[in-house]
């Protein structure tokens, strides 16, 4: 009877949890409504660890892959494959920095933050090191939709 309701109570934990989860579904696009080219729609997601992320190849030609550098300690990098949809796990709190490499130069860029920015001044520095302006001008104005932090 114990373990009965030990499984009961871990079975519905485990499921409330699954239900909390949200995904957060993002379009990969030629060009938005406002006219922005190359870009993912939204390019900024906050999110929580155990949501998904799922990027939606709506335009031909995109991919959806994490950036070294841009990693919360102990998140799984991931490389989605032209053309399909990827999901995303947010295992880890932090942030997470997203490129589609055929359009990375253009600045096809996004962030995602889950909870805390513990890696902010880790991927404060990566930015630095980009050699293209485009894509790091665009992830220095998604840094600056960070909530600040006490």
């Amino acid at each position: 009877m114990k373990r009965t309701i030990l499984a009961t109570a871990a079975l519905t934990a485990f499921m409330l949890n699954g239900a909390l989860a949200a995904d957060h579904q993002v379009k990969m696009l030629n060009k938005n409504a406002k006219g922005e080219e190359m870009v993912f729609e939204p390019d900024f997601i906050s999110a929580k660890v155990g949501d998904t992320v799922t990027f939606l190849p709506t335009d031909a030609g995109h991919l959806a892959e994490t950036m070294p550098g841009m990693l919360p300690p102990g998140a799984k990098s991931f490389m989605g494959q032209a053309g399909k949809p990827t999901v995303m796990k947010i295992d880890a709190e932090g942030i997470y920095g997203i490129k589609c490499l055929p359009h990375y130069s253009m600045g096809m860029v996004a962030l995602i933050v889950a909870g805390k920015p513990v890696n902010l001044d880790a991927v404060k520095a990566a930015i630095a090191k980009i050699p293209s302006p485009l894509p790091q001008k665009r992830f220095k104005s998604l840094l600056a939709q960070i909530p600040a932090t006490n």
